[in-house]
């Protein structure tokens, strides 16, 4: 009897921290606006602060009217829910607390693709590209992952996000910016046929500051909300702090010695860089494991920023797809590379150890598959979308 009421204890109280998580999650919405808003210039400030707005708005329309029953509806041979419309028709029975813990995660896929396509978006646009990605774009390839589909059946796994929501969201930043092409001035020809890359000063450091934070502490609900058990919650918080520490530490170090200072705005993202690659192997790496994450995030949004204005000519006014595409493949790679037993969530994952400690190359191959099959989901769909909006 006893251990009958110890358990309807926990399962009232993991219920509650449930949707305590889903709340610092929907929080992160003003973390996005900030950072957004800071890092760019103070004439569109307006007009960003609206898009966040809109991304949870629309996005919670689209969620209720199709995209919660093609990510947790009936599944349909693997690859997708059944649409229905149990929250009107059958409220009484509603599954109410996963309704809201998984819109605030389909509005936080929205919400990172507005900083990359920032300051020379139409507002209209932007609402309707927001409406399909939480509509249609996100939820189906997260049911592949976390609504029963194939890609959980084979064994990929992605606690939290880095793959589903963050590789997503960078995906569709970066090919929104491509095809918008760049702010006037952000490169300029020379005379001798070099590219000048412009730089557009954020106008609130400050603001910036405040947002990376309030994401910070977002992401323990982000990260710890679905932990069934304290000490799985415990290593949870462990791996989601040292993360984004060690990157911002690694940042720091490569920029001040490349530079002759450290770069501040650089190591805010490199904040975000490390969260988001923590995001899928969280509950199943160690403190070790975390930091060899971590030291990667910070360098590879540095190579992420480089690389989009000097190689490719893409304009990422605030580094979105440096902090969440590149890092959301690489913590979802990182899983094959670092899941280890010690890990309290690793039982409950139901994977093979990574590479990097005697699993060999299995789940690391189950990795790779999951990501390139969401990341060309996500390529097809939202270009046509985008060359849809461009023509109209």
């Amino acid at each position: 009897m006893t251990e009958e009421i110890m358990n309807a204890i926990s399962s009232e109280v993991y219920g509650v921290w449930f949707l305590i998580g889903a709340a610092l999650v929907f929080w992160m919405q003003a973390g996005f606006a900030m950072v957004e808003a800071g890092f760019t210039r103070a004439k569109n400030t307006g007009n960003i602060i609206m898009k966040n707005l809109m991304d949870f708005c629309i996005g919670t329309v689209m969620f209720i009217l199709i995209g919660f029953g093609l990510f947790l509806g009936e599944d349909v041979a693997g690859i997708v829910g059944k649409p229905g419309f149990d929250i009107f028709t059958n409220y009484a029975n509603f599954d109410w607390s996963n309704f809201v813990f998984n819109l605030v995660f389909c509005a936080t896929t929205a919400t990172i693709v507005s900083g990359a396509m920032a300051e020379r978006t139409k507002f209209l646009s932007y609402c309707v590209y927001s409406a399909v990605i939480s509509a249609v774009i996100y939820p189906i390839e997260a049911h592949w992952t976390w609504g029963g589909g194939w890609l959980s059946k084979m064994g990929f796994h992605d606690f939290a996000g880095s793959n589903c929501i963050h590789m997503v969201g960078g995906i569709c930043a970066l090919i929104g910016a491509a095809i918008l092409g760049p702010r006037i001035g952000k490169f300029k020809k020379q005379k001798d046929g070099s590219i000048k890359v412009g730089a557009f000063p954020g106008h609130n450091l400050a603001l910036g500051a405040l947002g990376v934070f309030i994401l910070w502490l977002g992401w323990y609900g982000f990260n710890g909300a679905a932990a069934t058990s304290v000490e799985q919650l415990g290593s949870i918080f462990v791996t989601t702090t040292i993360a984004p520490a060690i990157a911002t530490v690694t940042c720091m170090i490569f920029t001040w010695v490349r530079y002759g200072k450290p770069d501040v705005s650089m190591c805010l993202n490199a904040s975000l860089a490390g969260l988001v690659a923590i995001t899928a192997p969280c509950d199943v790496t160690d403190a070790l494991g975390a930091i060899i994450i971590g030291i990667v995030a910070g360098l590879l949004v540095v190579f992420g920023v480089w690389f989009l204005d000097y190689v490719l000519r893409v304009d990422d006014p605030v580094g979105a797809v440096a902090v969440h595409c590149l890092n959301g493949i690489w913590g979802t790679i990182a899983v094959g590379l670092f899941a280890t037993s010690s890990a309290p969530g690793f039982e409950l994952a139901g994977i093979k150890e990574g590479l990097f400690y005697g699993g060999g190359f299995k789940q690391l191959g189950l990795q790779f598959v999951g990501m390139f099959i969401t990341a060309a989901w996500t390529i097809v769909t939202i270009t046509i979308v985008f060359i849809v909006l461009k023509k109209t």
